[in-house]
C-alpha cells in the first residue's frame, strides 16, 4: 500500500456550503479516511458524495482532476478541488518514498467523463477502438506499477465480460505495490476476493460486508424478480 490514511483539517467550515454539506466530507474533515487493503470500493447513490472524495483523493496526490497519469499535466482551466487541495496523507510503510518525493509517485486517475480525452493524449487513441476497448487499453498500459491508482466508476464503458477483465488488472496491480481506490456502482468489481469496501451515504461512510451492500441486495432481488421493481415504475 502507499497510503495509509487521508485528511484534511480546516479551522471552521459552513455546513450548508458544498463540498462540506456532503455528510461522507463531514466524516472525512472530523476521522480521516483509513485504507486497510490495496483495493478500497466506495459505493454509494449519485449524489452521495462518492465521486467528491476520489477527485479529491487523487489531486491530493498530485494526479491532474481531468485524468491521467502522475506524470502528464493537461491544459485544463480546472483548480484544485476546495477538498483535493486541503487533503493530505499519512503513508504506509512502502509508501513513504513515493509520498515525499514527487519525481517518485506513480499513479493515475481514469473519471468516466473525461477519459477518452485523457487516454488519446497519452498514446491510447480511442479512435480506432470502442469506449470499453479503450479502457480496457489504459488498464493494460498504464497500470503496470505500483502507485496510487484512483477510479472513478470504471465500469460505466464496460461489458459485464469487460468488467472480469478489469478485476484481474486491479487484483494483479494491487499484488505487484500497487494501491486502487475506485468509486464504483458495480456489484461485480465490489467482489473482488480482500477488497475494502466504504458504503457512502446520508450516514457518511461505514466499512460493510459485499453481500451486505445495498446495491447487492437490489441486484440480487431484481435479477430474481424484475417485475417487482417494474411495476412501480412501467405503466401496465
Amino acid at each position: 500500500m502507499i497510503v495509509e490514511r487521508a485528511y484534511a483539517h480546516l479551522s471552521s467550515y459552513d455546513e450548508e456550503t458544498w463540498p462540506w454539506s456532503v455528510p461522507c466530507v463531514r466524516q472525512l474533515l472530523r476521522e480521516g479516511l483509513r485504507f486497510t487493503a490495496p483495493v478500497t470500493f466506495l459505493v454509494g447513490e449519485n449524489g452521495s458524495g462518492k465521486s467528491t472524495l476520489v477527485e479529491a483523493l487523487a489531486e491530493g496526490f498530485g494526479l491532474d482532476s481531468y485524468g491521467g497519469s502522475h506524470d502528464w499535466r493537461y491544459a485544463s482551466p480546472r483548480g484544485k478541488s476546495v477538498l483535493g487541495e486541503r487533503l493530505r496523507f499519512d503513508a504506509a510503510p512502502r509508501g513513504h518514498r513515493m509520498l515525499t518525493n514527487w519525481s517518485a509517485r506513480k499513479g493515475f486517475f481514469l473519471r468516466a467523463e473525461t477519459a477518452l480525452d485523457a487516454l488519446g493524449r497519452e498514446g491510447f487513441s480511442p479512435d480506432s477502438v470502442s469506449h470499453g476497448e479503450g479502457f480496457l487499453a489504459a488498464f493494460r498500459g498504464k497500470f503496470l506499477h505500483a502507485g496510487l491508482y484512483v477510479l472513478d466508476e470504471p465500469e460505466a464503458a464496460l461489458s459485464f465480460s469487460s468488467c472480469l477483465e478489469l478485476i484481474g488488472h486491479i487484483d494483479r496491480l494491487a499484488k505487484e505495490g500497487g494501491q486502487v481506490i475506485c468509486a464504483t456502482h458495480s456489484p461485480l468489481l465490489t467482489a473482488l476476493p480482500g477488497a475494502d469496501i466504504v458504503e457512502v451515504g446520508a450516514h457518511g461512510m461505514r466499512r460493510v460486508a459485499w453481500r451486505d451492500l445495498g446495491v447487492v441486495d437490489h441486484w440480487r432481488r431484481y435479477l430474481t424478480d424484475p417485475h417487482a421493481y417494474l411495476r412501480h415504475i412501467v405503466d401496465p
